[in-house]
C-alpha cells in the first residue's frame, strides 16, 4: 500500500488532500499540531508540535510521497532534514505569490520569481521553500504553485462572500468588472490533482490554477444560483478607494477585485497543470458548492474578508450624493 505522509493535514487544503489519498487507498499519516481541526477519516493522526526538536522521532520507515504544507522557513528546512531522505516524492504546496510581476498576463512556470529578502513574507518565504526542496530533492519534488483556492469550508472568505452575499438579496455594491478575471480552483480538484501528481511523480514548478473566467461571469454565476432578483451596483476603483475599500481580502474589502495594474495575477498560464492530468468542475458546481457551505455556516456570520452590511450601506449611500 502506498505510504504518504502530510505535514499538517488537519486545516481546509490538508484535510482535502487527506480524504483524496484516503479514497485513493493510501496508507495516510498527518503530522500537525491538530489545532485546526480533526484529520479526515480514514487517516492516522500523529501529534507535534514542529518547533519541537523532536517532532519527527514518531515517523518510521520510507515514504512514497510527503506533502508539505507549510511557509514557515523553519518548518520547511527540519522538515526536508528529517525526511527528505525517506521521501521517494516530495510535493511542497507553493503559491503563484512567488511570482515577481502580476502585471502580464499568460506567464508560466519560467516567469521571475520574488528575489526573497524578508523570509517572514509570505511570498519570500515560499521563493526560499521552493529553493531548499528542490536544492534537497532536485528531480522527485513537485512545486504545486497553487493560486486562489475556492470552495467550500474556505477560511479566508475571499470567493464565498459573493454567493452568500447575492443569497441576502437587495442592492450588491460591486467592482467595475470589464478587464478583470477570476482563476479560482476548487479545492476538491486542487487536492484530488496533488494526491494524483504525487503518484504520478509528477515534478519540477507547475501552476496549480483555475481556468480563467471574467469577473463578470463569476458574479453573474453567484447571482444566479442564489435564486434572488438582487441589483448589481458596480462603482469605478476611484470611488471605491475614497470610501475605503480595499482590494483583494481582509476587511472592507470587495474580494476577488484587484487593481487594474494586477492584470495578470489571475491569467496566469495553466499549460503544464493540464499537461500533468489536471481537471477543474464547472464554475456553477464550485459555486453551488461554496453556497451551500455559507448556507450552513450562516449568511451573516462575521467575515474576513469583504463588506458587512453595514460598510456596503454606507458607501453605496455616500456613493450617490
Amino acid at each position: 500500500m502506498r505510504r504518504m505522509l502530510i505535514l499538517g493535514g488537519t486545516a481546509w487544503l490538508g484535510r482535502a488532500i487527506t480524504t483524496a489519498a484516503v479514497a485513493a487507498g493510501a496508507d495516510v499519516t498527518c503530522l500537525a499540531r491538530g489545532e485546526a481541526g480533526a484529520v479526515a477519516p480514514g487517516a492516522r493522526f500523529v501529534p507535534a508540535d514542529r518547533e519541537d526538536d523532536h517532532a519527527y522521532d514518531a515517523l518510521d520507515g520510507d515514504w512514497d510521497d510527503v506533502v508539505e504544507l507549510s511557509w514557515d522557513p523553519g518548518f520547511v528546512a527540519s522538515g526536508l532534514d528529517a525526511l527528505a531522505d525517506r521521501a521517494a516524492h516530495w510535493t511542497l504546496v507553493s503559491s503563484v505569490s512567488v511570482y515577481s510581476r502580476s502585471d502580464v498576463p499568460f506567464t508560466d512556470e519560467t516567469a521571475d520569481l520574488v528575489k526573497p529578502v524578508d523570509l517572514s513574507q509570505y511570498s519570500d518565504a515560499k521563493v526560499h521553500a521552493e529553493r531548499l526542496t528542490s536544492l534537497r530533492l532536485g528531480d522527485r519534488a513537485l512545486l504545486a504553485r497553487a493560486g486562489l483556492i475556492v470552495g467550500p469550508g474556505d477560511p479566508t472568505d475571499r470567493f464565498g462572500y459573493w454567493p452568500a452575499r447575492f443569497a441576502r438579496g437587495g442592492r450588491v455594491l460591486t467592482p467595475e468588472t470589464g478587464g478583470r478575471y477570476v482563476q479560482g480552483i476548487d479545492v476538491d480538484d486542487l487536492a484530488t490533482w496533488i494526491e494524483r501528481a504525487g503518484r504520478a511523480g509528477t515534478a519540477g514548478p507547475v501552476n496549480a490554477i483555475g481556468e480563467e473566467y471574467p469577473l463578470a461571469a463569476v458574479l453573474a454565476v453567484a447571482k444566479d444560483a442564489s435564486g434572488r432578483d438582487s441589483e448589481m451596483v458596480a462603482l469605478d476603483d476611484a470611488t471605491l478607494e475614497d470610501h475605503g475599500v480595499q482590494y483583494w481580502m481582509g476587511p472592507r474589502s470587495l474580494p476577488l477585485w484587484l487593481p487594474s495594474e494586477a492584470r495578470g495575477f489571475s491569467r496566469r498560464s495553466d499549460a503544464a497543470f493540464l499537461a500533468s492530468g489536471g481537471r477543474r468542475r464547472p464554475l456553477s458546481e464550485t459555486v453551488r458548492r461554496t453556497l451551500d457551505d455559507e448556507r450552513a455556516r450562516g449568511l451573516d456570520r462575521p467575515r474576513g474578508a469583504g463588506l458587512t452590511p453595514a460598510d456596503e450601506a454606507e458607501v453605496l449611500a455616500g456613493s450617490s450624493r
